[in-house]
């Protein structure tokens, strides 16, 4: 049984209609970057809860979520309503295993994401550690619209901040955008477009592949990597190449 701490909303930025961050006080346990928690709230005498990605790193004690607002859904909207000073219940432990430490080692390492699982990644590069075995990081941050990569600011300062071990690259999927790529993460790797983009080989003599996001991305994406590339899913009792976690 989760054990459950009162939090303080302290900060809360609508990035747009739907899209929203908001930055929590609350004793919890501390966490590997990657992790997640679960946030609460009461609704007719009764806690909803759902899992939520830390975007913050470990180190840095002002707890990020970032957060898509769902119109029918029990927790989002009124997640979307809090104000700073508001309390929101948060899971004192921190669960999830899309971490580092579960990645074996490769010269690459693609961190590929959709809308709001963009979260881990930032968690990861904003702490730091476990990075040194990786020559080259790719960053890549899917999502409808230019307006809907909200992040986009604190990935170049990620960016300038590792002195060009990680290039990052935005994908847009409804409209053009200079510098951005148009279309589907599994129809860009199929056609080597994302590789020609970053300037790097993705295969198994020197990739690892972690995949964050919408269940149809993942599961296509694992497709065209297994199909095209000989790509198998990572497991630690038999290694392979692909690391994934499903946002639902």
């Amino acid at each position: 049984m989760a054990e459950w701490v009162t939090g303080t909303i302290t900060q809360v930025e609508h990035w747009t209609e739907s899209l929203f961050s908001i930055k929590v006080k609350a004793p919890i346990d501390s966490f590997t970057a990657g992790q997640f928690a679960k946030l609460g709230l009461e609704v007719n005498g009764e806690r909803v809860q759902r899992a939520y990605s830390f975007v913050n790193a470990p180190s840095d004690n002002n707890l990020e979520f970032y957060l898509v607002t769902v119109p029918e859904g029990k927790l989002s909207p009124r997640l979307h309503e809090l104000q700073p000073g508001n309390e929101i219940q948060v899971t004192k432990e921190a669960a999830g295993f899309f971490v580092l430490d579960e990645v074996p080692d490769c010269d690459t390492l693609w961190m590929l994401a959709t809308g709001t699982a963009i979260g881990p990644y930032l968690s990861i590069l904003q702490e730091g550690k476990g990075l040194e075995r990786f020559k080259n990081i790719v960053l890549l941050h899917a999502a409808r619209f230019a307006r809907d990569l909200s992040y986009l600011p604190l990935m170049q300062q990620l960016q300038q901040h590792y002195n060009g071990k990680l290039r990052i690259q935005t994908v847009v999927s409804r409209e053009e955008v200079p510098g951005s790529l148009t279309g589907r993460v599994p129809a860009l790797i199929e056609r080597g477009e994302l590789e020609a983009a970053v300037g790097l080989t993705m295969d198994i003599e020197s990739s690892h592949i972690m995949l964050c996001g919408n269940p149809q991305m993942v599961r296509d994406t694992q497709q065209i990597l297994k199909d095209s590339r000989q790509m198998r899913k990572h497991l630690r009792r038999k290694p392979g190449h692909m690391t994934s976690e499903h946002y639902w």
